[in-house]
């Protein structure tokens, strides 16, 4: 009898030993991570792209189950690369991950993990836990826009604030330097949305306070 007590606690034991596992491995394969490869890189890299960067960038994005495509920044819209701060959850977790140390020009594939990507509940078209793949080409990387020496260029007179005029000046720099100058409209539409993000109390400045969405010593 007493062995028999003590072969049920062992296979109890053991049984939900293997259910903690099979949960902890179906969690690792749901969370997994970020698979990136490199499909073209340019031989002269003028600047990788860091956390807090503002980008320049078109992306495809595919199922990796049967590798239908359910999105293409070339015909979303006006078909514009898209552009936005890296790192600061505007895009998937997964490509905020995947796209640094990228270089202008810079090509990738990018394969994220469910966790990464769009979860449980997944984003229509993308059904729940489902891995996807970018395709990825970056046209050009502009210091910050938060970091500390990002601002100190852009505040030309000093102030601790910004006018729109200076953040456009300095978003014109740092294209023409990337030797991708782009239209006036362009430069438009970038500034409205930083001002329309960042000046919290809408007096057509940013001040330093407001600049800096990380909240510490960045600025």
């Amino acid at each position: 009898m007493m062995w028999r007590l003590v072969s049920c606690t062992l296979c109890l034991l053991v049984s939900a030993q293997l259910s903690q596992w099979c949960v902890w491995a179906s969690a690792v394969e749901l969370d997994g991570e970020v698979k990136i490869e490199v499909v073209y890189k340019p031989e002269e890299c003028t600047q990788k792209s860091k956390r807090g960067d503002l980008i320049n960038v078109h992306y495809d994005g595919f199922l990796a189950k049967d590798g239908s495509q359910f999105y293409c920044s070339r015909s979303d819209k006006t078909g514009h690369p898209q552009w936005f701060v890296l790192g600061v959850g505007q895009v998937i977790k997964g490509l905020d991950l995947g796209m640094e140390d990228m270089c202008p020009g810079e090509k990738r594939k990018i394969t994220v993990p469910p966790g990464l990507a769009f979860g449980e509940k997944g984003k229509d078209p993308v059904p729940p836990n489902a891995t996807v793949v970018f395709e990825v080409e970056v046209y050009s990387v502009s210091r910050g826009p938060r970091s500390m020496e990002a601002f100190k260029m852009m505040d030309l007179d000093e102030d601790k604030s910004l006018t729109k005029e200076e953040v456009k000046q300095y978003l014109q720099l740092e294209y023409e330097k990337s030797g991708k100058p782009r239209n006036a409209a362009f430069y438009e539409k970038i500034m409205a949305d930083i001002f329309r993000k960042s000046d919290q109390d809408s007096n057509g400045h940013i001040s330093a306070k407001e600049y800096n969405i990380y909240g510490h010593d960045e600025l």
